[in-house]
């Protein structure tokens, strides 16, 4: 069986390559994207099974999670937003941009398994 495809966007070391080796111990083929540029054409390249986005990363996160929910080849892509524990204004706007999920790292860590059924089993 093939493996499924998580894409996550990340620059900050620690929540980055920690959700990498969680994805993989969780048997995800995992393809990390460290520059926000490239994040929308690459998702629509790659065709992931999910997305997941650091929102603490320099740039307009927000704008290129609004850019993958609005093109048709990747509107359909759950988008899980993350962001430090103390920044949930990071989180509320990454719900209004179309994020499908927005969560605190803390909580990402703890509850990954759960947080990817409900991402893949989205209408």
């Amino acid at each position: 069986m093939t493996q499924p495809l998580a894409m996550v966007f990340y620059e900050r070391l620690m929540p980055g390559s920690r959700l990498v080796n969680q994805l993989q111990d969780l048997n995800y083929r995992v393809l990390a994207v460290n520059n926000l540029a490239l994040l929308a054409a690459t998702a629509a390249r790659e065709t992931p099974l999910l997305l997941l986005v650091d929102l603490a990363a320099r740039g307009e996160v927000c704008a290129a999670i609004e850019k993958i929910k609005a093109a048709p080849a990747t509107s359909h892509l759950p988008v899980i937003a993350f962001a430090p524990d103390d920044e949930p204004e990071l989180l509320a706007a990454a719900q209004k941009a179309g994020a499908s999920f927005t969560i605190g790292e803390s909580a990402l860590a703890s509850h990954l398994p759960q947080l990817l059924d409900q991402a893949v089993h989205l209408d």
